[in-house]
């Protein structure tokens, strides 16, 4: 069988040393998952990024230092967020809206997770304070901090019980100073910190729109990807899901 093609767009549009390193995390993860990474240029005109995502049958919105335009979810910036990357955010909501209409499996990471968020209407936290968990522990870190998984989630499925163990607390390594605040609409949290509620991951509610696999996490799952068996679940079950993928047809309700 044709390995699927999975979109993936370039991280940022400033930073070439992060590109490099990270997308190639992204696409490595991908590719040992069976599917076939497509970088997606961030400086294309948009009827050409359109045309090369229309051949893809997964999207995989990566991590970034920039920070979603608050100006999106009705804020104004405070001193701690990062300045913003509109051509990543141009191309992120080019390849949402491909994938919701077409009803293609998503996966989104970190800064990839927010602005799933945003684009289905949900805000954020622009700076995560007044907590004693480490979210912004860095590439370094292997486990930052636990995050507790809803037992009925999508998610759930993916989490091996030998990391979670029965009360499905998963060691994760987070690297983010922003978090979710309200869902978008038609997405659930699916999992947070224990300690101070921190939303570390959503997905599709069930009468969510689009596909039927759409999960964001704000951990990085492709940096541990040979340490952990559930980071390498969550990239098989994503891939399975691009290769079972058939296109909605036009008078399917998005459900």
């Amino acid at each position: 069988m044709t390995r699927p093609r999975i979109a993936i767009p370039i991280p940022t549009s400033t930073d070439p040393e992060y590109n490099d390193q990270g997308w190639k995390q992204y696409a490595s993860a991908v590719e040992r998952s069976g599917g076939e990474a497509v970088a997606v240029s961030l400086n294309d005109p948009p009827a050409a990024t359109a045309r090369l995502i229309a051949g893809c049958q997964g999207v995989l919105l990566p991590g970034s230092g920039a920070d979603v335009n608050p100006q999106k979810y009705g804020q104004e910036p405070t001193p701690e967020c990062a300045p913003t990357d509109q051509l990543r955010e141009n191309v992120d909501e080019l390849l949402l809206q491909d994938a919701h209409n077409m009803g293609k499996p998503i996966l989104t990471i970190c800064f990839g997770t927010q602005m799933l968020n945003v684009w289905r209407g949900g805000s954020l936290i622009q700076h995560l304070t007044g907590t004693a968990v480490n979210h912004k522990a860095g590439r370094t870190v292997r486990v930052a901090h636990t995050a507790a998984i809803a037992p009925d989630s999508l998610l759930s499925q993916m989490v091996i019980d030998e990391e979670a163990g029965h009360h499905l607390l998963l060691p994760v390594n987070s690297s983010h100073h922003q978090a979710i605040a309200t869902p978008g609409d038609g997405l659930r949290i699916t999992a947070h910190t224990p300690e101070d509620e921190v939303v570390e991951a959503i997905e599709n509610a069930p009468d969510g729109v689009g596909g039927r696999f759409v999960l964001g996490v704000q951990w990085h799952p492709e940096r541990s990807f040979d340490a952990s068996e559930t980071s390498r679940a969550i990239f098989q079950r994503f891939i399975a899901e691009a290769k079972a993928w058939n296109p909605l047809p036009p008078s399917t309700p998005r459900n």
